[in-house]
């Protein structure tokens, strides 16, 4: 099991972009979660085979919210952070 933790900078919030990620994730054996930031980023957390994640990871970038997005970092998600999460949801 692998994970990705990934910031999305951009015209993220107050379109959907949370939605249209969870929609996407049931195409995928990830779970995780995915939530606004105050500082207007997106943040996710994606865990599952490597293959799944990087295909969703891929997913959300050829998707329609391509337009919106600027700027992706995205680093290696800590194991114990993976551990905690079941099925994927938008989280508050």
């Amino acid at each position: 099991m692998t994970g990705r933790h990934v910031f999305y900078e951009g015209h993220v919030q107050g379109v959907g972009f949370r939605y249209t990620v969870r929609q996407l994730a049931k195409g995928y054996d990830v779970t995780g979660w995915v939530r606004n930031l105050p500082d207007g980023r997106v943040e996710l957390l994606a865990g599952g085979e490597p293959e799944e994640v990087s295909a969703f990871l891929q997913a959300i970038a050829e998707s329609e919210l391509e337009s919106l997005i600027r700027h992706v970092q995205s680093n290696p998600a800590e194991a114990e952070v993976l551990a905690e999460a079941s099925g994927f949801h938008i989280k508050n």
